[in-house]
């Protein structure tokens, strides 16, 4: 009979487990059943052939199943029929299986139904990595009120002796050897604490008082045995301390500063060759482990895609989503499937926790021929390559520290001299005032230790922006108004990129500085390569801000939606700063934010709203945006521009508990809606709502019926109503809602003037805006002759008289209009160009005098000109062709 090609290598892999593994060899004597169904069956059918034991006391059938699966698991290893996954699962699994069944059997023990108490499994078991002789580290945890007891038992008391059964159950060694070592000390003050911990008591502990250590370790935290639902409502509550959006790199340091210790403890094991410690040493299976999971705490808490609890899975998601080179995360994996292959080949011989390689040359040799290869100065050749670059890429994550700035006034000047302020004398007073602990978030130990490791970085990259003086006035402002600073400094100490970016923010734009001084924490959003992305598209921005916890309240819902505004918002304005997208783009990317905000916001208040008043049957609220927003293009500074309507019958009431009429329900709604996008909550402010534009302004309701919005705009609206509607938007409303006011609108717009009396209108109008609201400067690219007004006012006259070019984009009607002859060629460059200017203003110089000399070159580039005397020409000719376009209205529409 012919031998297959899988049963010749599980012999392979028997002779070398006769040869040189003692401890599998005995049990492949002892169990030939394991072996015949790997031959007949696989991994599959042996593992089950293990774990089919007959009825006996559960210590020992769990101790002999755990030698049927270390036998099936190990040949199927050997015999390259089982990848490291599958092995490290198949090993895991087992670790859930014993675990449980000891804590089932602790309990039915003691005459009880197994509840309230449950296991979490960290390291190794708890990402499903074990290996063949890992110790297991779970936490144990009980409910107090579902944990079966004895009279007069307390709950600690109960959940201690079941603990402590559990472990007598895993770990008592017999003939049949033992099941696992249990290590207890990854729970919380293990000197001080019960072997399990009452669940509310580990959920404060986690929320107030653990250890950066103890957040890492959580990465790879699982629920596994036991109340597996108690352990799964104890994980999701402790996630916000794992994964935090505000970063703290104070566990960033902390992980480092483990690695740091566990190279100096295992100084033996550090040197490459025998005796090697693959686990602890430079380049080992460790630094793979702690590489990823730093970059998964810098990450993870906004992106959970990140959050594998698996090495090789991390690495993969990280390189998936470009937070670390991909070259580096494929060849850390393949190094760490190397190390962890060998690391069970050392294990499999004795059976032995053991991670270094055999210093001894015949042993060497042995656990070399095991793994396949002809000896030990082979194995090591094996190895050696991947350690180095393991290393290597490990050690770049930590530079250990640069030298600090000097002590001494003259050489402090000295310092900031080179490295580019204007006035070292000044600069030197700013920073003895911080060591001074001046600031509130300066006094005290830790906050002055971390800022003078942070300080080198800070001033190079503070003295490579355009202004420095201006940039360290700006930080020590921002300084001035922290509770605390440690946070920030460990952040601008870890990213010298971030702290260079954070320089030409505070050099070149006030807004973005006054915004860090209100939230710092928006410094951590930068470090995602994305945020220099311009902005997605509406529906990418929903999904995100519905994402996040769910089972939010309403508060929580706006909470959250101004944290993520105020950073999408931050982030756009930081692109212009670092010029990676063009001013149009991001005035673009303002108006998506600003959209996807209203949509969550409204949908949130109108079920909101529902749940108190039902629902106006055949009703529905409808937003429609003007202005900037209708348009699509908004500023940094912009408010938001709406109309309330509703459609339905005005009589109708509300069908819920507390039901109104149709007309009170939807002016209450469109309050609350307001409100939800105005009103400060603990995360900030977010817009500015201006409602003025709605029939009869601030006369008429804050909510009109379609019906008497349509009959307003065909009697009642003024002209400069009705320019007003050309750049309208629905953002909000039901198709059918949509469709209605855009046919509202539509008619509006088409409808037949008499195009004299609409040009005496606008001009009239254009008059009053320049007496009662003069430009603030030269600068004030929107109110200053020949700005934006005038731009607008000649496309919307042209665009209702002509019914030309309606679309609420400026751009595109303007594009529109120039076609058929009614603008010039460049009226839409001009335009284009001014807005520009507009948008990268706002940040630079927000109160419309002229940018200060440092910021210059920057708003020359971001409008697209060499310098900025070719700005400064840019903008006269812009100003003039759109004056010109503005003067030549009555001659085009006469034609």
């Amino acid at each position: 009979m012919a031998v297959t090609l899988s049963e010749r290598e599980i012999d392979a892999a028997l002779d070398r487990v006769q040869r040189d593994a003692p401890f599998l060899r005995r049990l492949a004597n002892q169990r030939p059943e394991i072996v015949t169904a790997l031959r007949s069956g696989g991994l599959a059918a042996a593992q089950a052939a293990a774990l089919s034991e007959a009825e006996e006391p559960v210590a020992r059938r769990l101790r002999r199943q755990r030698a049927g699966v270390a036998l099936a698991v190990a040949l199927a290893d050997l015999a390259g029929i089982a990848s490291l996954e599958d092995v490290c699962g198949a090993l895991s699994h087992f670790a859930d299986h014993a675990l449980d069944a000891a804590i089932r059997a602790a309990i039915e023990e003691r005459g009880h139904e197994p509840a309230g108490f449950a296991a979490l499994a960290l390291g190794k078991h708890g990402s499903g990595e074990l290996n063949y002789s890992s110790d297991i580290d779970p936490i144990l945890i009980f409910d107090r009120d579902a944990l079966p007891r004895r009279p007069r038992e307390e709950p600690v008391e109960a959940a201690v002796r079941i603990a402590r059964r559990v472990v007598e159950l895993l770990q008592s060694r017999d003939g049949d050897g033992y099941v696992f070592r249990v290590d207890l000390r990854l729970r919380p003050s293990p000197e001080a604490t019960p072997l399990a911990l009452p669940y509310e008591a580990a959920i404060g502990y986690y929320e107030s008082s653990a250890l950066p250590w103890e957040r890492a370790a959580f990465i790879r935290a699982r629920a596994c045995a036991g109340d597996v639902g108690l352990s799964t409502r104890f994980l999701d509550a402790v996630r916000p301390f794992v994964w935090r959006r505000a970063l703290d790199f104070g566990a960033i340091r902390e992980i480092r500063g483990i690695s740091r210790r566990i190279r100096d403890h295992h100084s033996r094991g550090q040197r490459f060759g025998p005796g090697y410690d693959l686990k602890r040493g430079r380049g080992g299976i460790r630094e793979v482990e702690f590489f990823a999971q730093i970059h998964q705490l810098i990450f993870g808490g906004r992106d959970p895609s990140l959050r594998a609890p698996a090495t090789l899975a991390a690495l993969g998601a990280l390189a998936t989503a470009g937070r670390i080179d991909a070259g580096e995360a494929a060849d850390l994996g393949e190094a760490y499937r190397l190390f962890r292959t060998i690391e069970h080949r050392l294990q499999m011989v004795d059976d032995q926790q053991t991670h270094s390689l055999p210093r001894d040359a015949a042993a060497l040799d042995g656990v070399a021929r095991l793994h396949g290869v002809a000896d030990g100065a082979a194995l090591l050749a094996l190895l050696r390559g991947p350690v180095e670059r393991v290393g290597t890429i490990y050690d770049a994550l930590d530079d250990g520290g640069a030298a600090g700035l000097p002590e001494a006034p003259d050489a402090l000047e000295e310092s900031l001299a080179a490295a580019g302020f204007a006035d070292p004398a000044a600069a030197r007073a700013r920073i003895e005032a911080w060591r001074g602990a001046g600031p509130r978030a300066l006094r005290g130990a830790t906050a002055r230790a971390t800022m003078e490791a942070m300080l080198p970085g800070l001033i190079g990259a503070l003295g490579r922006a355009a202004d420095p003086g201006t940039a360290l006035l700006r930080f020590d402002a921002l300084l001035q108004g922290l509770p605390s600073a440690i946070n920030l400094f460990r952040l601008l100490e870890a990213q010298p990129a971030l702290a260079r970016l954070l320089g030409d923010i505070l050099a070149h734009a006030p807004t973005l500085a006054e915004a860090l001084g209100r939230r710092p924490a928006l410094l951590d959003g930068l470090i995602d390569a994305s945020a220099l992305a311009c902005a997605p598209e509406t529906p990418a921005l929903l999904e995100e801000f519905a994402a996040g916890e769910r089972g939010d309240d309403y508060q929580a819902l706006l909470d959250r939606v101004r944290q993520l505004v105020g950073e999408r918002r931050f982030a756009l304005g930081v692109q212009l700063v670092a010029g990676t997208c063009d001013p149009l783009t991001v005035a673009e990317g303002y108006a998506r934010v600003a959209e996807a905000a209203l949509l969550t916001l409204t949908r949130a208040t109108v079920a909101e709203f529902e749940r108190a008043h039902g629902r106006v049957p055949g009703g529905e609220l409808v937003v429609l945006a003007l202005g900037r927003l209708g348009g699509g293009a908004l500023t940094h500074a912009s408010d938001l521009d709406l109309i309330y309507l509703f459609t339905g019958d005005h009589l109708a009431e509300s069908d819920g508990a507390r039901p109104l009429g149709a007309t009170l329900y939807f002016n209450r709604l469109a309050q609350r809606v307001s409100a939800a996008l105005s009103v400060p909550t603990p995360s900030g402010s977010l817009y500015e709502v201006d409602t003025r534009l709605r029939p009869s302004g601030m006369q008429g309701p804050l909510a009109s019926s379609t019906a008497s919005f349509a009959h307003y705009q065909r009697s009642g609206a003024w002209t400069w109503e009705h320019m007003a509607l050309t750049r309208a938007r629905v953002v909000f409303g039901g198709e059918a809602a949509r469709a209605e006011v855009e046919a509202i609108i539509a008619d509006t717009l088409r409808a037949p003037r008499d195009c004299a009396k609409l040009l005496e209108d606008a001009r009239r109008m254009r008059g009053d805006v320049a007496r009662h609201k003069p430009p603030a400067g030269e600068f004030d690219v929107k109110l200053v002759p020949g700005g934006l007004v005038d731009a607008e006012f000649a496309v919307h006259v042209r665009q209702l008289c002509r019914h030309i070019g309606l679309s609420p984009r400026l751009r595109t009607a303007a594009a529109a209009l120039a076609e058929a002859g009614l603008l010039g060629a460049r009226f839409a460059a001009d335009h284009a160009f001014l807005t520009r200017l507009l948008v990268t203003l706002r940040l630079v110089s927000p109160g419309g005098e002229e940018p200060p000399p440092a910021s210059r070159a920057l708003v020359a580039r971001a409008c697209g000109q060499e310098s900025w005397d070719a700005t400064l020409a840019a903008y006269a000719a812009a100003r003039q062709e759109v004056a010109a376009a503005w003067a030549a209205s009555e001659e085009v529409l006469a034609c």
